[in-house]
């Protein structure tokens, strides 16, 4: 909305969470960047638009009713509150409940892309080839399904929660005692996929199209284990760690044309898939036979200056406010 000043009135809400109910102690970097998006996602709308900070500490009912939906726009940076599942679908589902006009996509969307095998599914039925999995609830399930390498996840989180080097197993004994971490720590499923060994790359989508940005490729050259060559948390969030300082993001990435447009076609399909709106992420893994698999696609992903998105937003000459704007300027339109 403009009020008379003709300025908009945003909101930028995102999760402030002391403490997580589940999860790894290192789990709270994560929460902290969060927070650090936020402050200078709002910093980079100051000059055009009249903002306010709104952290959600339990409620995002309570932490937004002393303001107007009438009157103000949500920047939706809302994530899981203490670790929740499905806190970022609920918090979007409810600012729509609530009247809000909010950036990024909606809570079904949000859900959708979550829960990492119902992606999966509605992958598969539409022909968007992602590596082969198994879903266990317990250790006793587990058996030698897939082969091996396998790569364990916890099925509905994101920001690479749960994966690190040991997530990569290579035996049945292994593989059950990861899944038994996984479930315990975590308290959901597990998630067993095919470790598709290869490159990793990320294609950034924003708009009502949507649009294609530069194609990016995680540069993984000082880890000599192909098996080694993931995004783990570390890589993401532990700025002390080897991880984070070397996996840098090539963007434009040098890529044969027919490639990148096998990538590119599935990112799209992926897109439409899932019913993303304003700006997504989606993350594949492509093998030696050049055959691209999605392994996710992030709704709302981290906007912070040193991720991914801005990185493939800045190749088409973007400033990051400007990149900050357009994402508030596809809500008010």
């Amino acid at each position: 909305m403009r009020p008379a000043g003709g300025l908009a009135r945003i909101l930028v809400v995102y999760n402030e969470s002391s403490s997580l109910i589940k999860g790894e102690p290192q789990d709270m970097l994560a929460e902290q960047g969060v927070i650090a998006c936020a402050q200078v996602v709002a910093e980079a709308l100051a000059g055009r638009c009249e903002v306010q900070c709104v952290p959600i500490h339990s409620d995002v009912e309570i932490a937004l009713a002393p303001y107007s939906p009438t009157e103000w726009v949500v920047f939706n940076l809302g994530e899981g509150i203490q670790g929740r599942l499905f806190e970022e679908a609920r918090i979007a589902w409810a600012l729509e409940a609530m009247g809000y006009r909010l950036t990024g996509s909606r809570g079904d969307a949000l859900a959708r892309s979550t829960h990492k095998v119902h992606a999966k599914q509605l992958f598969t039925q539409a022909g968007i080839p992602t590596p082969r999995w198994r879903l266990y609830r317990n250790v006793s399930e587990v058996e030698d399904e897939l082969g091996f390498p396998l790569i364990v996840k916890p099925v509905a989180e994101d920001a690479s929660l749960g994966i690190g080097p040991e997530a990569v197993v290579h035996d049945l004994d292994a593989l059950r005692e990861r899944v038994g971490h996984t479930i315990a720590c975590y308290r959901q499923a597990a998630l067993v996929e095919e470790f598709i060994v290869g490159r990793e790359f990320n294609v950034s989508l924003w708009g009502d199209a949507p649009d294609l940005l530069p194609l990016a490729e995680i540069d993984f050259h000082d880890f000599s284990d192909p098996v080694g060559q993931i995004v783990s948390f570390a890589a993401k969030w532990d700025a002390t760690s080897f991880a984070y300082h070397h996996t840098p993001v090539l963007c434009p990435a040098s890529v044969e044309e027919r490639l990148a447009g096998r990538i590119q076609e599935a990112a799209l399909a992926a897109w439409h898939v899932i019913g993303c709106q304003g700006y997504a992420r989606v993350d594949m893994r492509v093998d030696a036979g050049d055959q691209p698999y999605v392994i996710e696609v992030n709704c709302n992903p981290d906007l912070s200056p040193d991720a991914g998105f801005f990185q493939a937003v800045r190749r088409i000459g973007c400033s990051y406010e400007e990149m900050v704007y357009r994402i508030v300027a596809m809500t008010l339109e």
